[in-house]
């Protein structure tokens, strides 16, 4: 499979995080919001002109930044 930005996903589709960008101060956010590398990830909804996505991940639903979207990658 591809590496690929998480807002680059489609609707409905599911995939795996593989990994994040290198800036601590996000990727600690992250891992507080239960975003964590090996989890599975689905796109629930993609607002447009980049607007924020929502993502569901275990059980949780979560709202993203287009622009933090780009820093997780996902497979």
């Amino acid at each position: 499979m591809s590496v690929k930005p998480l807002h680059a996903m489609v609707l409905g589709e599911s995939a795996t995080i593989t990994q994040f960008a290198d800036d601590i101060r996000l990727k600690s956010r992250f891992l507080e919001m239960g975003i964590i590398s090996g989890s599975e990830v689905r796109m629930i909804k993609k607002l447009p002109f980049n607007g924020p996505i929502e993502i569901k991940i275990r059980s949780f639903y979560i709202t993203l930044r287009y622009e933090d979207a780009s820093w997780i990658l996902v497979s």
